[in-house]
Parts: C-alpha cells; sequence; structure tokens
C-alpha cells in the first residue's frame, strides 16, 4: 500500500461536479493498493497516518498528531500511486491490485479510520475526481507499506 499525504488548510473533491467529500484543516490522503497488500498493510497504514507527527505544536514545531489535533481526513483513491516508471516512457500497472481488490481494500481502509478520524471524508472509487486543496507548509509525505 502506498500513500501521499499532505497537511492542508482545505481540501475538497468532487466527481461531476458534486463535491463528494470536503475538509478543513487537515490530512489529505492519496491512498493507491498493490496486489501483495493484506489486512497487515491497512493496519499499519491506519496506524502510521493516526500517529504521524506532521502538525505543528505550539513552538511551531511537527511534533502533533491527528491523534492529538483531531482534524479532518480526506481519502482519495489513486491507482497510479502504484505505476512503475523505470522502464520506458509509459507507466506500468502490472502491481496495482485489481479494482475488485483494490475497492475492497479501500473500503476496509475507510472503515478502519472512522475509528479514529472523527470528520472523514472520501472520493468516489473509480471515479474521475477533481481535488483542490491548499497545501499547509507545504507539507507533504510519502509511505509505503513495504519499506
Amino acid at each position: 500500500m502506498r500513500v501521499v499525504i499532505q497537511r492542508v488548510k482545505n481540501a475538497r473533491v468532487e466527481v461531476d461536479g458534486e463535491t463528494t467529500g470536503q475538509i478543513k484543516e487537515g490530512m489529505l490522503v492519496y491512498a493507491g493498493f498493490s496486489q501483495n497488500d493484506s489486512e497487515t498493510d491497512l493496519n499499519w497504514m491506519v496506524n502510521k497516518i493516526i500517529n504521524l507527527r506532521i502538525f505543528d505544536d505550539e513552538n511551531g514545531k511537527m511534533n502533533l498528531s491527528l491523534a492529538d489535533v483531531g482534524l479532518g481526513v480526506l481519502v482519495v483513491s489513486q491507482f497510479t500511486l502504484l505505476g512503475d516508471c523505470k522502464k520506458g516512457r509509459r507507466p506500468s500497472f502490472d502491481n496495482a491490485a485489481k479494482a475488485s481488490d483494490a475497492r475492497d481494500m479501500y473500503d476496509r481502509f475507510l472503515k478502519l479510520l472512522k475509528k479514529d478520524v472523527l470528520d472523514l471524508q472520501s472520493g468516489v472509487f473509480q471515479a474521475h475526481m477533481n481535488v483542490s486543496y491548499s497545501n499547509d507548509g507545504p507539507v507533504t509525505m510519502i509511505i509505503d507499506s513495504k519499506n
């Protein structure tokens, strides 16, 4: 499982002109699932996201986590995170999970996050989405459960 996390001042996702998820301050999480991901990967990633200290404390140091600040999370599925660009000019998605498996993992991932995130919002799996946000910092992290 691979995610890109961005600390945001606000974020919104639209599908066909309709807002499907929107948060004020918090985290925008793009999530991609590989063929080899398991429940262990999902649990590890949720724990990492909830406890990742990327929010500023009273001294302006990145020392607080979602668990500390209780801000919103917007999750957007993005299989292109599994694109392999090592060879040629066109990404290979051979390692990405099949759509049905990825949908199941995405749903389980959201369910696990919901246990610890009060304001959890999401995009629509496999839809063409327009995502808009204001990156705070900017702070952007790439996390892979296999690394």
